[in-house]
C-alpha cells in the first residue's frame, strides 16, 4: 500500500444474518465547511456509490442535526466502518481543513464506535470536476449539488481498491 494513504486497513467482521455472509458496508465522507458528501459501499465492500450531500447548517442545533442524519445512514446501510477524506497539502503537511476532517473522524469514532480511517484525498476534488466535465454536467448550481458526493465516491473507492489490493497481495504470500 502506498505510504501516502495514511490509513491502516483492517477487515470488518460483522455478519449479516439475512444474507448469511459478511457485510462490509463502508461509508465515505468528503467533509467541507458548508457541505459533506456521503457515499456508501456495496454490501461486499467492492464499489462505492453516492448517497447524498449533507448541507451543514451551523448555528445552534445544526451540528446535532448533522449527527442525527449520519446516524440514520449508518443504521439504514449497516455501516461497519467509515473513511474520511484527509485534505493534506501537496507537500503532505496538514492543512487547516485536514484538522477539521480529523476532528469529524474523531467524533464519528466517539459517537458511533466506528472504525474510522483518514484517507489522503489530495486532488480528489480536481478529479471529481474532471468526471463531471466528462459526463457533461454543467457548472453552477447543479454541480454544487453533486460535487461533494462525487468526491466522497472517489475517496471511498480509492480506499476500497487499496484494501482489495492489499488482500490480494496477502493471499499471494
Amino acid at each position: 500500500m502506498d505510504a501516502e494513504h495514511n490509513a491502516t486497513l483492517t477487515e470488518p467482521g460483522p455478519v449479516d444474518s439475512q444474507a448469511g455472509g459478511l457485510v462490509r458496508r463502508v461509508v465515505g465522507f468528503d467533509v467541507g465547511d458548508r457541505r459533506i458528501g456521503v457515499a456508501v459501499s456495496d454490501p461486499l465492500g467492492f464499489t462505492a456509490q453516492p448517497l447524498f450531500t449533507l448541507h451543514r447548517t451551523g448555528g445552534k442545533g445544526g451540528h446535532h442535526a448533522e449527527m442525527k442524519s449520519i446516524a440514520r445512514v449508518l443504521r439504514k446501510h449497516g455501516v461497519v466502518e467509515a473513511v474520511v477524506g484527509n485534505p493534506l497539502y501537496m507537500s503532505g503537511d496538514q492543512s487547516p481543513q485536514a484538522a477539521k476532517a480529523q476532528e469529524f473522524a474523531e467524533e464519528l469514532r466517539a459517537q458511533f464506535g466506528l472504525v474510522v480511517h483518514l484517507w489522503d484525498e489530495r486532488l480528489t476534488t480536481t478529479e471529481a470536476h474532471r468526471h463531471l466535465d466528462a459526463g457533461g454536467h454543467a457548472a453552477g448550481r447543479e454541480r454544487k449539488q453533486i460535487i461533494d458526493q462525487v468526491a466522497a465516491v472517489l475517496i471511498l473507492q480509492s480506499f476500497l481498491d487499496a484494501r482489495a489490493n492489499q488482500a490480494a497481495r496477502t493471499a499471494q504470500e
